[in-house]
């Protein structure tokens, strides 16, 4: 099967999909970029991903990550999302933000996910909460969010006591699996969530059912995670030449043609996409850019992938087929 690295090769190198050496604030401009309805802020709808990707030793090389961070950033990226849970990769990420002077500019979204020593400890939480401030050399986070609903009763008053005593700017829940999306709709209609976090694609397409229009209509913002199935849509889709409603919404690339079916969503706010690799990154990042496809064209491009064998059946693989991590968290 061909790799992706093969597929971009043959698509003509990195510097087919992204302009060589954008300006920082020229590129800002021009991406695409989407409004949180609590705030009326305009955030990058790209945003980077953490989990696996930056979770390496110290003791190996880590170039490839602090690139992956340059060129996201010079490209206009802004929302990076990461984890105490994510093994080394929060302190990596704080480590190669503040070499390249970035780390109180970023927009920063964490997680929290601890129950406390007793009913209402807090204790837990809050040095947790101020190892991430350390790592990644900040006064304060833009986004903290609960954890894959973690005793989401315990930590909303939590975050929400951090709000109003200005450590945190906003706060959120967070699952990966579409089997909790009922819970995360309770507290979107119920509670005074900024974000919620959550699984989309153009193959787990669940939230379509109702959990992003529910966002919608309550002024949630909506973060997307494993929009590209951790490689698993690309794994299915080897070196098959794109369909022709790609060339019709500017995708040059696999990746760009799934994150663009992410992007159009109207209630979607900013979609992470993870990669260790420097040449993945400014693939991904002409997603920001150029036509997004409208309801007849995300029809046709869902239409032509269940055309191929396996895409119903994605959730059964594998994460990253083919490819290992050594951090501190491993894939079993």
């Amino acid at each position: 099967m061909t790799s992706r690295r093969t597929f971009l090769k043959a698509a003509g190198g990195a510097g087919a999909f992204m302009a060589a050496g954008p300006g920082t604030a020229s590129a800002a401009n021009r991406v695409l970029k989407r409004q949180i309805p609590s705030t009326g802020e305009w955030i990058p709808a790209l945003g980077l991903g953490t989990f696996m990707t930056f979770d390496q030793w110290p003791s190996t090389a880590r170039g490839n990550l602090r690139e992956v961070l340059r060129l996201f950033w010079d490209a206009g990226g802004r929302v990076i999302d990461t984890s105490p849970l994510y093994g080394l990769a929060e302190a990596n990420l704080g480590e190669f933000a503040k070499a390249l002077g970035i780390n109180r500019r970023m927009f920063a979204t964490n997680k929290v996910w601890t129950t406390g020593r007793y009913l209402n400890d807090d204790s837990l939480a809050v040095a947790q909460r101020n190892r991430s401030l350390e790592v990644l050399g900040r006064d304060r986070l833009d986004v903290v969010q609960v954890h894959n609903v973690v005793a989401p009763e315990m930590h909303m008053p939590i975050l929400r006591r951090w709000k109003a005593d200005g450590k945190i700017r906003m706060l959120g829940i967070t699952h990966h699996d579409p089997m909790y999306y009922p819970i995360i709709e309770h507290w979107i209609r119920t509670g005074d969530l900024d974000f919620v976090q959550i699984h989309y694609s153009i193959q787990t397409r669940i939230a379509e059912q109702g959990l992003l229009d529910l966002a919608a209509d309550h002024g949630t913002a909506v973060m997307v995670n494993m929009p590209l199935e951790k490689a698993r849509l690309h794994a299915l889709v080897g070196n098959r030449p794109l369909p022709d409603v790609a060339d019709d919404i500017g995708a040059r690339t696999w990746a760009q043609f799934f994150l663009k079916y992410v992007l159009a969503h109207p209630a979607v706010t900013v979609v992470l996409a993870a990669t260790t690799n420097p040449q993945h990154q400014q693939d991904n990042l002409g997603a920001l850019t150029g036509r997004l496809p409208d309801r007849g064209q995300r029809q046709e491009m869902v239409r032509y992938m269940e055309t191929i064998d396996g895409f119903a059946q994605l959730q059964s693989m594998r994460w990253y087929p083919g490819k290992t991590f050594n951090g501190q968290v491993r894939l079993s």
